[in-house]
């Protein structure tokens, strides 16, 4: 269930790594500024992009740990015949040696630099779509209106809270949060919806909104949206039924895999 920045922040606690981070780039590259990876006396978490690049940081990121050497500012890697790579671009990485010391500090960074995502519900469905989103760019906030439904143990992407009633948890989202709505209740789903139009009309600040469920579904509910004042072109705000089109499973990890692809579109 963990992903890279629990791997990351739980090896720590046992020796040193350098974490080698994308400052920037020019042209062509294999990753964008942010992408990082840790590098240990054996073996990497994450990657920078593979290929020359990451063979040739790796070596230098453990020269830096094994005190060899010294690297201060960022280092320039322009992408042509002096790495064997054609990319035509330039890359520039950052080098920090980071121990258990560290730890809360590049759990806030790490994760700050994820996409936020606002999950409502903690069901079977919602539990897969957690556990996937938790190996991508995304930051999640679990929410729901039961106690008792989070597992104990999540990834440090993953962060839960008990909203009663749920729909009071829209307006403290994160500007900018994705939004995946799929309560235990039709009701309670109605409400969150409300809530989450609502507040695109005050800020215009959740690119997405998904509500789980099928187009009799969504037929009803535009029914009783439209009576409550919400126009067409609110409504179009909503995807429902969520999903990538063409991938029929009704299996939880089927429909994670077919959401979790949804939001990486939505990312442009």
């Amino acid at each position: 269930m963990n992903g890279a920045v629990d791997q990351l922040l739980a090896r720590l606690r046992d020796e040193d790594a350098v974490l080698v981070r994308v400052e920037s780039t020019q042209g062509s590259a294999p990753r964008e500024a942010g992408t990082w990876m840790a590098v240990w006396a054996e073996g990497l978490t994450a990657t920078i992009g593979g290929g020359q690049l990451e063979f040739q940081a790796t070596q230098e990121a453990r020269e830096l740990l094994a005190g060899a050497r010294a690297m201060e500012g960022i280092q320039r890697y322009p992408l042509g015949p002096s790495l064997g790579q054609c990319c035509g671009g330039v890359v520039f990485l950052s080098f920090r040696r980071v121990s258990a010391t560290d730890i809360p500090e590049l759990r806030r960074a790490l994760v700050e630099r994820l996409r936020p995502v606002a999950l409502f519900g903690g069901g079977h469905v919602g539990a897969a779509i957690a556990r996937l989103l938790a190996g991508l760019p995304f930051s999640v906030r679990w929410i729901d209106s039961r106690d008792g439904v989070f597992p104990e143990e999540l990834p440090a992407q993953v962060e839960t809270e008990h909203s009663e009633p749920v729909q009071d948890a829209v307006v403290s989202l994160a500007p900018g949060s994705r939004v995946l709505i799929m309560s235990f209740s039709h009701a309670e789903d109605l409400d969150i919806v409300i809530a989450c139009l609502r507040r695109l009309r005050e800020r215009d600040d959740l690119p997405y909104i998904g509500l789980i469920g099928s187009k009799t579904k969504w037929a009803t509910f535009s029914h009783r949206l439209e009576a409550r004042g919400f126009t067409a072109a609110e409504l179009a705000r909503v995807t429902c039924p969520i999903g990538v089109p063409g991938i029929t499973g009704k299996e939880p990890e089927v429909i994670a895999v077919a959401v979790a692809a949804q939001l990486l579109q939505s990312l442009g």
